[in-house]
């Protein structure tokens, strides 16, 4: 139970570090005893499936929703895709795997119930510190007891799909910038990242970060030589 909670926790904290916000949010267990949850606003689901699989929904207050149109920019942009990376990063947090599509739905048919005795359900408050109301509301689901299990997986189960591609990259810095920024660039133009020069760059496996590096030039080609190899809970924290 304790894996399951931590996995809970990461994938709130990971979604509030990402999620368009004016200030910092933090991520607050909603006490089951508090009963129904007030989702008064848009709703967004999406599915993970993993060595851990898990349900999201997250349900966006008024400012939540505007702050999600002013990320979108002047573009007309579809508020899903606008919280897809907020929801990527939830859905990192859980480990190897692949985010589904978001999508809108009703929340009285999608969002847990916080009455549930459910251990694999989660709600949690997302809002600025010291906010008296919330920002937005997050639900993570986790299926099955998959957080129990993944540690036991065996090597012939692994064989099943040993031949499976995965994506590996290498990211050097990030920055935000909204849609609007992105269609005016122009070639020449700078883009500041979140990264100083000499620091090691981040090397992802299908996105989730799993060890630490330095760009070199190898035969004329671009390469990253490994200086750090992190253990599951660096990746996770």
């Amino acid at each position: 139970m304790s894996t399951t909670l931590a996995l809970h926790a990461a994938a709130a904290e990971a979604l509030a570090a990402m999620l368009p916000s004016p200030t910092a949010l933090e991520a607050t267990p909603h006490p089951r005893a508090a009963g129904e949850l007030p989702p008064a606003g848009t709703t967004v689901i999406a599915d993970h499936l993993g060595a851990v699989s898990a349900e999201f929904a997250l349900v966006l207050s008024a400012d939540a929703e505007d702050a999600a149109r002013q990320a979108g920019g002047t573009a007309a942009v579809v508020q899903a895709d606008v919280l897809r990376p907020a929801l990527e990063a939830a859905s990192a947090a859980l480990g190897s795997g692949v985010l589904g599509e978001v999508t809108a739905a009703d929340p009285a048919t999608r969002f847990p119930d916080t009455q549930s005795v459910d251990t694999d359900v989660a709600v949690f408050r997302l809002a600025a510190p010291g906010a008296d109301e919330p920002f937005a509301w997050f639900a993570v689901r986790i299926k099955d007891g998959a957080a129990g299990r993944s540690a036991t997986v065996s090597a012939h189960k692994l064989a099943r799909i040993s031949d499976v591609e995965m994506a590996l990259s290498v990211v050097i810095g990030r920055t935000r910038m909204t849609v609007s920024n992105v269609l005016g660039l122009e070639p020449g133009d700078v883009v500041d990242l979140d990264r100083s020069a000499g620091a090691p760059a981040d090397v992802l496996l299908n996105g989730r970060l799993i060890a630490h590096g330095e760009v070199v030039v190898v035969d004329q080609d671009y390469a990253v030589r490994i200086t750090k190899i992190l253990d599951t809970a660096e990746t996770i924290g």
